[in-house]
C-alpha cells in the first residue's frame, strides 16, 4: 500500500452490524473490515454516526474499535468516533478508544447544549490536552445544532494534536473558506459523499464516506483520481456513483446503507431503536440504485469501456 499522510483519501464511516437478538455481530464486522481493506480503502472510521454510536454502550464501543483495529492489523489507520456533549466524558471516551487500538479520534461538536464558538474552542482544546491521539474535528450542524465556524477552526488548527476537520455542513462556501483560510497542513475532509469532488477541488484532502460501505474500491478510485489531478476520470466516477450517494440519504443515515448491505448479503438488516427499517418506497429506491451498479451481484461498479472522460462542453 502506498504511504500517505494519515486521514487523507477515502475513509469509510463503518456501519455497526447487529444480530437478530440485538447484539453486536462481531464476525460480520470483521468481514466488513476485510472487504474494505481488500477494496483499497485508505482508513476506517468506526463508532461514528453511521455506526449508530448513540445506541452503543461503552463496552460495545470498545469492542467495535478493538475488533476493527485487530482486523486492520496496522494495514490502514483507525479513526474512532469519540464525541459527545460533556467534555469530561469525551476525555474518558478518548482514553477508551486509545486502549482499544484507535490511532486517531473523530470528535463531533457537542450536540443539544449548543455551545458558543468560544465553548467549542475550549471543548476541543481540553480534549487535545488530554489525549495523545490526533483529533479530526467533526462539524455536522444538521445533527448537532451548532456550526464550527471557519474562524474557530483557524484557532483550533493552532492546537497541537488537532489535525483536521470533517466538514459536513453541506455549505460549499464555508468549505471553500476553510480550505482558503487554514494552513495546508490542516486536513479538510468532506463529510458528504456528493461534495467530495468539489471539496477536493478547492483544497480538501478526501472524504469520510458512507457510500464506501457499499463500494469501497470505486469511492477510493474517485478520490485517487482527484489526488492525481485526473479530474475527467474523477467526474466520471462521481457521475456513476451519484445515485448511490443520494439514495443513502433517502431516509436517515444509516438506515438506507444498512438495508443496502443486507441486500448485498454482507450483514443482517437489524437496527437499534429509535432507528427502524426503511419504508417500502425507500427500500425499493435503494435496491434500484445498488442493482444498477452491479452491487447485488457482488461486484463493484466500473467505468464503462470508452467512457468519455474529457470535460463536457457547455451548451451555448
Amino acid at each position: 500500500m502506498t504511504t500517505r499522510i494519515p486521514w487523507t483519501g477515502c475513509g469509510t464511516a463503518l456501519v455497526t452490524p447487529f444480530t437478530q437478538g440485538g447484539a453486536l455481530d462481531e464476525p460480520a464486522l470483521r468481514r466488513l473490515v476485510r472487504r474494505q481493506i481488500d477494496g483499497g480503502i485508505h482508513f476506517l472510521v468506526p463508532c461514528g454516526t453511521t455506526g449508530e454510536t448513540p445506541t452503543l454502550s461503552r463496552d460495545e464501543r470498545m469492542r467495535v474499535v478493538r475488533t476493527v483495529a485487530e482486523e486492520a492489523a496496522g494495514r490502514v489507520p483507525v479513526l474512532a468516533g469519540a464525541g459527545g456533549y460533556s467534555t469530561d466524558e469525551v476525555c474518558h471516551l478518548a482514553d477508551d478508544m486509545a486502549e482499544a487500538g484507535a490511532t486517531g479520534l473523530l470528535s463531533v461538536a457537542p450536540y443539544y447544549n449548543k455551545p458558543t464558538q468560544e465553548g467549542l474552542y475550549q471543548h476541543f482544546r481540553a480534549i487535545a490536552a488530554h489525549t495523545p491521539l490526533p483529533i479530526v474535528v467533526y462539524n455536522v450542524p444538521g445533527r448537532t445544532g451548532c456550526n464550527i465556524e471557519p474562524g474557530t477552526l483557524r484557532r483550533l488548527a493552532g492546537i497541537p494534536g488537532i489535525v483536521g476537520v470533517k466538514e459536513a455542513s453541506g455549505n460549499m462556501f464555508q468549505i471553500a473558506e476553510v480550505c482558503r483560510a487554514l494552513p495546508e497542513s490542516f486536513l479538510v475532509l468532506s463529510g458528504d459523499d456528493a461534495l467530495t469532488l468539489p471539496a477536493m477541488a478547492v483544497g480538501g484532502r478526501g472524504v469520510i464516506s458512507v457510500a464506501s460501505n457499499e463500494a469501497p474500491a470505486s469511492m477510493s478510485a474517485m478520490v485517487e483520481a482527484v489526488e492525481t489531478g485526473d479530474f475527467a476520470r474523477a467526474r466520471a466516477w462521481h457521475n456513476l456513483l451519484l445515485p448511490l450517494m443520494q439514495v443513502n440519504f433517502v431516509e436517515s443515515n444509516p438506515i438506507p446503507v444498512k438495508a443496502a448491505l443486507a441486500m448485498m448479503g454482507l450483514i443482517e438488516e437489524h437496527y437499534r431503536l429509535p432507528l427502524v427499517p426503511p419504508a417500502d418506497e425507500a427500500r425499493a429506491r435503494v435496491r434500484q440504485a445498488i442493482e444498477a451498479l452491479g452491487l447485488l451481484e457482488g461486484r463493484e461498479p466500473s467505468l464503462p469501456a470508452g467512457a468519455p472522460l474529457a470535460p463536457r462542453e457547455c451548451a451555448a
